[in-house]
């Protein structure tokens, strides 16, 4: 089937460069949230074990993550480094840590305000300059 260019649809899907275009909610199956983990994007991944003929059903981006988080790195950098958006290595991340193949290292809340104690001698040093 051509379109109005005279390409068939089968060629829009290519690119010479690259090869074929794989639009990132295929890499998910549609997935829009990973299955578990809360993936901060200051949180640091790193691989708990290599991919193994065990681990069937993963992608080559699931491969790429676990070979990238050989040493500790956050999801930011993670999903910089293979160039996809952080949405869909969040998923990816899902399923590698469903798996035990990653562990994440969640950066400490940043809501948690010190106790009051501490406000107020603070107050109470600031009055006494």
């Amino acid at each position: 089937m051509a379109d109005n260019e005279g390409q068939s649809s089968d060629d829009m899907w290519l690119d010479e460069a690259a090869g074929p275009v794989v639009r990132p909610y295929a890499m998910t199956s549609g997935r829009t949230r990973p299955s578990s983990g809360d993936f901060d994007l200051i949180a640091i991944v790193v691989s708990s074990r290599s991919i193994t003929a065990s681990d069937v059903g993963l992608t080559p981006e699931h491969g790429a993550i676990v070979r990238l988080c050989q040493r500790p790195i956050s999801v930011a950098e993670t999903a910089a480094q293979l160039d996809l958006p952080v949405g869909i290595v969040r998923v990816l991340l899902g399923d590698l840590l469903d798996r035990e193949l990653i562990l994440v290292r969640s950066p400490e809340s940043t809501t948690k305000l010190p106790a009051e104690r501490l406000f107020k001698e603070v107050i109470d040093g600031l009055r006494a300059l």
